[in-house]
Formats: structure tokens, C-alpha cells, sequence
């Protein structure tokens, strides 16, 4: 667990940043629905939004512990937030990994610094879990192609000005795209309202006949699913990360609470049962953390299962943020269900973590694979 002296201090840098400038607008971006744009562009300053950029193109290129780390502060400050980034550093890894150096040279060095916004539209209405279900068609004319479908629950959907689409163009195939967003027959539907995570752009996008180059194809045809995984498992790391930030400002919360909450003459902090809930959920959010820091080590040794242990940490960080944000929402009594403490948006944030980036269900069959060594 031990950091080195860069990764400490990029830590130190993004939570003072989470504390100080994300939390005090975290609830009324909640409240309002409206993702805090000026929180983008200094993440941008700070050139946070180029984590998965080469630095060849202007990027910061970090290493997967702090790509975590990053993640885990921000989402200290607000889930919503640190869904944007990670999504947009989604977009940006599809295109460094995949695309050919005309398309790392036109996209990559803007969407360093934050504009343009990138999108990931993999999931759609009845292909979520399932991605080889999709529906969405990219048919080839000549030198382009012709795309139509719908995709669903798109971060960034909105915000976004460039959009890494997953299409068929064949029935067995799956093809990775970049489409800039002002292409005529693309739409954006009506922003989704959710239990949480409301700060966050999440929208559905529509493709009506929808016309791109050859250019614009990131994998040979048929290669897109196989670069989707790939992607999704450092994605899923991303998640285990936000899950561990989001429980260690519930536990913070709670912490402060119990300590200045007086009942039966001092303290609740006094009171034993609240002493082992606290215990509890420092297990939690501590076992949710080593296990992701694991999982983010194996990106870089080839003789590691990734995959698996990035399932694992997504699976038991983000289930134990459940449980502790719900612990601190109990330890606050009747302020807890109330917006007037923090712990009620956490504790709602929570629920997103347990689906996105793969089902707990999902989670359980990858390990499954894994620990059964079927490949």
C-alpha cells in the first residue's frame, strides 16, 4: 500500500481540491441537477482530465495507482464529478490505444485539457450487461459509414462534444468509432432523472442515418468488443476507486458526527454499539481500498489476471460502500435523512457504483471465471 513520494503528493494535491473546492458546490449541484462546469475546467488546469493521455500529445499519462488515487479523491468530493472524469478518460484511452495517428493528433491534445468533453456509448435499452446484443448498425457505403441505433445512459451525454460509439458491422461484429458530436442525424434525448448521481449529464444518444468517414473507425471491424474489455477493466478499477472515496466521506461524516452528537450525558461516540459500527465501516472502506490498489498494480504485469482482480475490487468496494453509507446515515439519526447533512447524497451516490461498469452480478461471474481458470 505504501505510495511513492509522487503518488502521495498528487494524492495530497487532489484532496485538498476535493475538500476545498468540489464538496462546498457538491450539494447544490445535486440539488439543482447542473454538472459544476468550473470544477471541469480547473481539473483541465490541473491536468487532471489527461490522466490517460501519452504525454507525446499533451497528456499526463499516469500510471494505474494514481489514475486510482485521482479517482478515489474526487470522488471524496462527489461521485458525480469523478463519473465525468472517469468517463472522459474512457473516451481518451479508446483513442490512445486504438486510433491511428492522424486521430491521436486531432483529438488527443484538446481532450488533454478537458474540451473537448468525450463520451462512451457502449450500452443501450436491451444490450446493458450483454454488450454483443447491441443493436446499433454501422454499414459500410463505399468510403463511409452509415450508422443508426440508440444508446442509453451516456455520461457526458450532454456535455460531450466528441462520442467513442460501439456499433455492429457485421452480425457477429462489433466496431469501435469516434464521432465528433455536431454530426448531422446525431441526437441527444432528454436527460434521465435518477435516484442519485444527479449531477452528473446522463442521456440517451440517437444515431439517424448518421454518416462518418473510414477515418473515423478506431479497430478493424469485428475488434471493438475485445477493445471494450480491455478498456472496461481499467474502467472497472476507476469505479473500485470512486467506491472507496465515496465510503471514506461517509466514514469521515460519520466520524464528525458521532464525536460532536451528545446523547445520555456525552458523546454517541461513547456508546458502544456506535464504536463497532465506526470499527465496521473503517473495515470496509479499508478492504475496499487494498483490494482496488491490487487490482491497479496488476495493469502492469503481464503475468497477473487483471480482469479478475479488477472484478473482485469492483465487487467489494462498491457493495461496501452500500453498507457504509448506510451506516452513516443511521449514525445520523434523523439528520441523515435529511439534505441538510451530506451522508443522504452519499448514501443514494452509492447505488450507481453496485450497477455501472458491470453488475455486482456481472462482477460475480468474471471472478467466477477467474477462479475457475476457464479463460
Amino acid at each position: 500500500m505504501q505510495l511513492t513520494d509522487e503518488q502521495a503528493a498528487i494524492q495530497d494535491l487532489v484532496h485538498e481540491f476535493a475538500l476545498e473546492e468540489i464538496q462546498p458546490v457538491a450539494s447544490e449541484a445535486d440539488a439543482t441537477e447542473q454538472f459544476p462546469e468550473a470544477i471541469w475546467d480547473a481539473l483541465g488546469e490541473l491536468d487532471l482530465l489527461g490522466m490517460t493521455v501519452p504525454e507525446e500529445y499533451g497528456g499526463f499519462d499516469t500510471d494505474p495507482v494514481t489514475y486510482s488515487i485521482v479517482n478515489e479523491e474526487l470522488a471524496y468530493g462527489t461521485l458525480a464529478v469523478a463519473t465525468a472524469v472517469s468517463v472522459h478518460c474512457l473516451a481518451t484511452s479508446c483513442i490512445a490505444s486504438f486510433g491511428s495517428e492522424e486521430q491521436k493528433e486531432r483529438w488527443l491534445p484538446e481532450m488533454a485539457g478537458g474540451r473537448p468533453v468525450g463520451a462512451f456509448a457502449l450500452s443501450e435499452t436491451g444490450a446493458g450487461s450483454n454488450p454483443a446484443e447491441m443493436a446499433t448498425t454501422a454499414e459500410r457505403e463505399g468510403d463511409r459509414y452509415v450508422i443508426n441505433g440508440d444508446k442509453q445512459w451516456i455520461t457526458n451525454g450532454e456535455r460531450s462534444d466528441v462520442v467513442v460509439l460501439f456499433a455492429k458491422t457485421g452480425p457477429e461484429e462489433i466496431t469501435q468509432f469516434v464521432i465528433p458530436k455536431e454530426t448531422p442525424g446525431l441526437s441527444v434525448g432528454p436527460p434521465e432523472t435518477k435516484l442519485g448521481l444527479r449531477a452528473s449529464d446522463t442521456t440517451p444518444l440517437s444515431f439517424d442515418d448518421v454518416e462518418i468517414p473510414v477515418e473515423n473507425r478506431l479497430t478493424p471491424e469485428g475488434e471493438g468488443l475485445r477493445a471494450a474489455l480491455s478498456i472496461l477493466t481499467g474502467g472497472r478499477i476507476a469505479i473500485a476507486s470512486q467506491s472507496v472515496g465515496l465510503a471514506q466521506s461517509a466514514l469521515d461524516a460519520a466520524k464528525s458526527y458521532v464525536s460532536e452528537r451528545e446523547q445520555f450525558g456525552g458523546p454517541i461516540a461513547d456508546i458502544q454499539s456506535v464504536r463497532h459500527t465506526i470499527a465496521r465501516m473503517h473495515a470496509k472502506t479499508e478492504a475496499g481500498r487494498r483490494l482496488t490498489r491490487h487490482a491497479a498494480r496488476t495493469r502492469r504485469d503481464p503475468s497477473a489476471d487483471t480482469p479478475t482482480a479488477a472484478s473482485t475490487a469492483k465487487y467489494v468496494a462498491s457493495e461496501n460502500a452500500m453498507d457504509v453509507t448506510n451506516d452513516a446515515l443511521q449514525l445520523h439519526g434523523g439528520y441523515g435523512y435529511t439534505t441538510e447533512f451530506d451522508v443522504e447524497r452519499l448514501y443514494r451516490d452509492a447505488r450507481i457504483t453496485t450497477i455501472y461498469e458491470g453488475t455486482s452480478q456481472i462482477q460475480q461471474t468474471v471472478i467466477a471465471r477467474g477462479v475457475l481458470d476457464e479463460g
